[in-house]
């Protein structure tokens, strides 16, 4: 039976709540990163995952690079480092708009990729200080439990952020999205004019023109929500350097203990 009184404990209760927040991260980005390139900026499920995958080559070089300075630097400023890039990946998807290329969306998953091993390799060495060998198989499973438990917080945050923030910016892209408005007369006769320049009919062209506004406004409460889901997760980012800092010094160069 695991001993969850463990968690209560100033050192691993830190380290279980940066791994939490860690898997809340890497898992919503997972999910919502091609979603959010599918939906407004019409990539294929193909391409939405080579948005991934440079990400995932830079996180197996960083395994390799922070497995060998984990023996010389101490776990707590390793994991600030790697909150602080994290967060800064996280700050660098809020200026998300709808002209973006393929590599701003991969340079941010690059990023993600170099901060979460930073997590990841010293978490483990931390959550084990102080724990008793004979306990080091439950201190592993409480630990891989806080990385699944926090994937499904993250995954159902960004959920409610992006349903909520979008009907509340939409709403507020309508307001000025109305007929008696100098601007929106201006727009829809321009997009009149450009409608009816390829062959439809003037009726057709208006009709043409109003669903353009309308699939616009869409797309930008759409974009505008992804915003505030990655300044949620940026938030949570940096909530794990506080925890980073309570954590105490370990001996390093030791064997590491074996977990499952």
């Amino acid at each position: 039976m695991i001993d969850v009184r463990m968690v209560a404990k100033r050192q691993f209760g830190a380290c279980f709540l940066v791994m939490t927040a860690t898997g809340a991260i890497l898992l919503a980005t997972t999910q919502f990163l091609p979603q959010l390139v599918q939906q407004d900026f019409g990539y294929t499920a193909t391409w939405a995952g080579l948005v991934l995958s440079p990400g995932g080559i830079v996180t197996m070089f960083m395994m390799i690079v922070v497995g060998r300075i984990a023996a010389k630097v101490q776990p707590k400023y390793l994991i600030i480092a790697g909150a602080l890039v994290i967060a800064f990946a996280m700050y660098d998807m809020t200026n998300v708009y709808g002209d973006l290329g393929f590599w701003f969306m991969a340079r941010s998953r690059m990023l993600l990729g170099v901060g979460l091993p930073l997590i990841f390799i010293p978490i483990m060495t931390a959550s084990y200080d102080g724990i008793p060998s004979d306990k080091t198989d439950q201190a592993s499973a409480l630990i891989n439990a806080a990385r699944n438990t926090g994937g499904s917080i993250g995954v159902s945050l960004v959920s409610n952020v992006l349903s909520h923030r979008e009907q509340f910016h939409q709403s507020r892209l309508a307001e000025m999205v109305t007929p008696s408005s100098m601007q929106y007369q201006t727009a829809l006769q321009q997009l009149t004019n450009v409608f009816a320049a390829q062959g439809n009919s003037l009726a057709q062209a208006h009709q043409q023109a109003i669903q353009w506004i309308g699939q616009q406004v869409q797309n930008q409460a759409s974009l505008m929500s992804y915003m505030d889901a990655f300044w949620a997760l940026m938030i949570i980012s940096l909530a794990a350097v506080p925890l980073a800092l309570t954590l105490r010094t370990v001996k390093l160069g030791g064997p590491a203990p074996m977990g499952h």
